[in-house]
């Protein structure tokens, strides 16, 4: 079982950013953590969840640095008896308000994992995607964060941004390398309705995945994943295992169901147990399993797809079939290979 806690609070909003944050309502921070504890209550009942059965903790956002540790203290006292001995505990956060005090915080609370939005250690870059903090910020964080003694640590890169060479992202990449992480995710810019980025050409004309990639010298384990640690969370979305979504704009997913609580901050304070509820068809499921299988080292059960259809693409070169299962080659035609044996 895993557990996703969203946290919709941010300082500022990047210009690429379509998730569900607030740069304003900083004073509703108490009352919503309040709320998130009332969820929780109702789904840890819902999902049945025994004790020491949760394996992952992934609070994201949104920017949860941006919320004080002792409004996480409630939230980890009830959930102390359900997470595994061995439990990933992964923060997002931001170099600018993730302080050295709040991440020994984190640690205490059980944090195992961090997840740095950085993007880029150009000055410039960062300027022109919106973020609130320098190089030498995300540098310090970063350096703070294996002080504290968390143990594993990630540093988000966004590429094909307008602007960007190979060079830029040559050190990007360098400098993310040559610091205490074992993971890093590396995403290329897409635009979303309703973002700034929306309204002009910011994507590079140049398509730089492949460079990217060949430029991380940890293993490739997603299309925008690569770690000497694999994300025990981001594999557990890959294999659709059961989780609970909490928080506004969370997302939960149990069998065949998704739960949507509400993404109105207002609303989700006012009732946090009140969400919409899809039902998916046996055919969803294939296709988010042979999706989800494709992208990531996870595989496909062979019986999902077209035998004959899979034997010619391990004939090509573009999957490979073992033990019952097969897997892709080059996760950048992920989306392709799944269309074609859908």
């Amino acid at each position: 079982m895993l557990l996703y806690v969203h946290i919709p609070f941010c300082d500022s909003k990047c210009h690429y950013c379509s998730f569900n944050s607030f740069t304003h309502h900083h004073d509703l921070k108490r009352r919503y953590m309040s709320a998130l504890i009332e969820q929780l209550r109702y789904e840890l009942q819902r999902f049945a969840v025994q004790k020491q059965q949760i394996e992952t903790l992934f609070v994201g956002g949104g920017t949860p640095s941006t919320v004080k540790i002792q409004l996480y203290e409630p939230m980890f006292a009830l959930l102390e008896p359900y997470l595994a001995k061995d439990c990933e505990i992964t923060f997002e956060a931001n170099p600018n308000s993730a302080t050295p005090s709040w991440l020994q915080g984190i640690k205490t609370l059980g944090a195992t994992r961090i997840s740095f939005g950085v993007q880029s250690f150009d000055a410039e870059k960062l300027r022109f995607l919106g973020r609130a903090h320098s190089p030498d910020q995300a540098i310090a964080a970063i350096q703070h964060a294996a002080e504290a003694g968390i143990e594993h640590i990630n540093c988000d890169i966004i590429y094909n941004v307008r602007g960007d060479s190979e060079k830029l992202l040559a050190n990007d990449l360098a400098i993310a390398q040559s610091l205490p992480i074992d993971h890093i995710s590396a995403y290329a810019l897409t635009i979303e309705e309703g973002t700034p980025f929306a309204r002009g050409q910011v994507t590079s004309h140049k398509e730089f995945g492949p460079f990217v990639a060949e430029h991380i010298h940890m293993p490739w384990y997603e299309v925008s994943n690569f770690g000497h640690y694999r994300s025990r969370h981001n594999m557990g979305y890959w294999q659709l295992k059961d989780y609970i979504g909490i928080g506004a704009g969370a997302v939960g997913f149990m069998h065949n169901r998704r739960f949507y609580p509400s993404r109105d901050l207002h609303r989700y304070i006012a009732d946090p147990l009140a969400c919409d509820i899809e039902e998916l068809a046996h055919q969803d499921l294939r296709t988010e399993k042979i999706f989800l299988g494709l992208r990531s080292v996870v595989g496909v059960d062979a019986k999902l797809v077209d035998s004959q259809k899979a034997a010619l693409l391990c004939d090509e070169g573009k999957l490979l079939y073992r033990d019952g299962r097969y897997y892709n080659l080059d996760f950048f035609l992920a989306d392709e290979i799944a269309l074609y044996l859908l």
